[in-house]
């Protein structure tokens, strides 16, 4: 089983790119507002004691269905170590459940300016009904830059499996073309 993390800042293209990778691949898309979305409309308002248990619950029956793989799309605050030991944590659901796992990392990273400019993409406020506000929506974008670093320095990322695509000026196609030849999907 392969699971594959496509991280980055807001807005910066990862559910698109991972809409485009499971076309090409057998890998099915599991991007962070299909948890996030329900919520909101069943409780009102953000609670990610909520999210994270919906989350697990997908991860434990994908990690046990036998199924070829998962995309999984994360914003990835560097600087948190709170981020550092989630992402840990969905390899050890993953690791309990198939021996044969295998992780890979997508890092997108986009000017901010393009970032705005996508905030308010089509796609992205059909799938994510919580970005429809789209002034409240570049306001987070905005602060969640200056309050994290949402971008990995050099050499930061530890992992064998990883790759950084700057898709400031890719099409998603192109970017998950590249994701899936670089790592053989």
């Amino acid at each position: 089983m392969k699971l594959v993390f496509i991280i980055g800042d807001a807005a910066v293209g990862k559910m698109t790119v991972g809409q485009e990778l499971m076309n090409i691949t057998e890998l099915r898309l599991f991007h962070n507002h299909m948890a996030i979305e329900p919520v909101i409309e069943i409780f009102g308002g953000f609670h990610p004691a909520v999210i994270n248990r919906l989350r697990e619950v997908v991860f434990e029956e994908f990690a046990s269905s036998g199924q070829y793989g998962m995309i999984f799309t994360y914003m990835w605050a560097f600087d948190m170590p709170s981020d550092w030991e989630y992402i840990e944590h969905v390899k050890k659901i993953f690791k309990q459940r198939s021996s044969d796992v295998e992780f890979y990392y997508a890092e997108l990273v986009a000017a901010r300016d393009v970032r705005l400019q996508r905030n308010v993409s089509e796609n992205r406020l059909k799938n994510k009904p919580s970005k429809r506000d789209t002034a409240a929506s570049n306001r987070r974008l905005i602060t969640d830059d200056a309050q994290h670093r949402m971008e990995s320095y050099d050499g930061e990322v530890p992992f064998e499996n990883y790759i950084r695509i700057d898709n400031t000026d890719l099409s998603p196609e192109d970017a998950a073309r590249r994701i899936k030849a670089h790592f053989n999907l």
